[in-house]
């Protein structure tokens, strides 16, 4: 097992690529935190990890508040032990909405859970990754981060955000033994986009299809591995070829 006995919390595990990883983390020995906003969403998937055998707990998080966030990393502390991994899974979606089409309102609501809550999570469990001297993040980021034509002007600014902050994660804390990564997912089939999927042509990307949730978590999995130890800093494609275009 890839993850055995180390402590993980993802966040927006109730569904989608969270959810994803939170099982395949599951699977390869981690002890999982589902944390999100939809609690019983998190302990289906708790209920789910637990009849295959695993170890989770579920965690009712808004990642727009502070104390949420806080109160997620003692309660994991309290039931696991020090946190290994920390996925920042949680974001929202725009919706392709362009600048002018998007209220100031709405740009601190993306601004706040795509990216503010990433720093204010990675905040938290730094000091004690720091004191260990191991442990690794996991950000997820968006092709929308790369390039500026897969989302509209919020998605956009705050997935690069992401991979910027990752970066600046890197060269400042690296050095303690953590490493800090970016996954950049291009159009995967989950409940977020579900309603957008229909209107992107698959010849879009060169393989002429979509990502499966499966496909990130395994990525994820790597990331937060030691198989993984010399990478740190890095924004890494799983995009079907979208992005060398």
């Amino acid at each position: 097992m890839r993850l055995k006995d180390k402590v993980a919390i993802i966040t927006g595990a109730a569904s989608g690529m969270g959810q994803g990883e939170a099982i395949r983390f599951a699977k390869e020995g981690a002890k999982v935190v589902v944390a999100d906003l939809n609690l019983e969403g998190a302990q289906a998937v708790v209920e789910e990890i637990n009849n295959l055998g695993g170890k989770a707990i579920a965690v009712e998080v808004n990642v727009m508040k502070t104390e949420d966030i806080l109160n997620c990393v003692k309660v994991t502390e309290e039931a696991f032990g020090p946190v290994d991994v920390l996925v920042n899974n949680a974001g929202v979606f725009d919706k392709y909405a362009k600048s002018l089409e998007t209220t100031l309102d709405q740009w601190s609501f993306y601004l706040n859970i795509n990216l503010t809550s990433v720093f204010e999570f990675s905040n938290a469990v730094l000091p004690g990754m720091i004191e260990r001297g191991t442990g690794s993040i996991v950000n997820i980021a968006s092709v929308a981060g790369l390039v500026a034509g897969k989302g509209g002007a919020a998605y956009t600014a705050t997935k690069h955000g992401v991979i910027g902050y990752t970066k600046h994660l890197s060269s400042e804390y690296a050095r303690y033994g953590i490493k800090i990564n970016a996954i950049c997912p291009g159009t995967i089939e989950t409940p977020l986009v579900k309603d957008v999927l229909a209107g992107i042509p698959k010849d879009l990307v060169p393989t002429r299809t979509f990502g499966q949730v499966e496909q990130v978590a395994d990525l994820a999995v790597f990331l937060a591995s030691d198989e993984a130890k010399f990478m740190s800093g890095a924004a890494v494609p799983i995009d079907g070829g979208f992005t060398i275009q």
